[in-house]
């Protein structure tokens, strides 16, 4: 039986690297009672994947892993006993069991949102914002960047890599929000399109003036794209 669980990262737990929070997951799946089911072999693990892996320093409310178990308790009582065992910074929202359809969540990944501020000390530019997104992205046909690679250097659109650009003025402050391309085949980081945004604007971009937040991670569903956290079934 597969379930996917759906979680939030915050706080202090931002600092925490991909690598370790998975090695946290296991024992907490221990310590929750989670009848997690192991491989086969001479070193025996359990049976995780998680869906696109958060960079260091970015807070969550949309991160998710797949585990399969012998046998589960209801998603009510599962979420109760997790978070029982969780930090602070740590907390299940959701666990729900997949359909035999679904596919798993490294492979479902299509996009992802995120919600990014100016954090308190730095100072945004002095610009009209949705005039330069007008002039940036939405008029234009495209927006040709350049991506190093390990190997070479890659020319990218991120007209065809960015499904949705918007600009919040909050307390005078923007708040940029962006829906981008995210999976194995193209991948766009939001500070990578931030940092596209500022040069066309004509500014330096800092990349430790920011805090971004992802919202949510999407699977393509018959063309559409579906928040994760959506499929599969509550067990009752």
């Amino acid at each position: 039986m597969r379930i996917r669980i759906k979680f939030r990262k915050s706080g202090v737990m931002k600092f925490i690297g991909h690598l370790d929070i998975m090695r946290y997951f296991q024992k907490c799946m221990r310590r929750g009672g989670i009848d997690i089911a192991y491989s086969e072999g001479f070193s025996p693990h359990q049976i995780m994947s998680f869906a696109a892996p958060l960079g260091v320093g970015v807070t969550s409310d949309g991160e998710y892993l797949d585990i399969e178990v012998h046998t589960t308790k209801s998603s009510e009582e599962s979420i109760q006993n997790l978070n029982e065992v969780m930090v602070e910074g740590i907390e299940i929202t959701s666990y729900r069991r997949l359909g035999d359809s679904d596919k798993k969540a490294m492979s479902a990944v299509a996009a992802a949102d995120y919600e990014i501020r100016i954090k308190e000390g730095y100072e945004p530019p002095k610009v009209d914002y949705q005039d330069v997104l007008e002039r940036f992205f939405i008029k234009s046909k495209e927006v040709l960047i350049s991506k190093k690679t390990k190997k070479s250097e890659k020319i990218m659109d991120l007209k065809k890599l960015i499904y949705d650009f918007q600009i919040f003025m909050e307390h005078g402050q923007p708040v940029f929000y962006l829906k981008v391309c995210t999976g194995s085949t193209d991948n766009l980081k939001p500070e990578l399109a931030l940092s596209a945004f500022y040069e066309f604007m004509g500014q330096t971009f800092d990349p430790f003036s920011i805090q971004i937040h992802r919202i949510d991670v999407y699977g393509e569903v018959e063309g559409g794209l579906v928040s994760l956290g959506e499929m599969g079934e509550i067990i009752e």
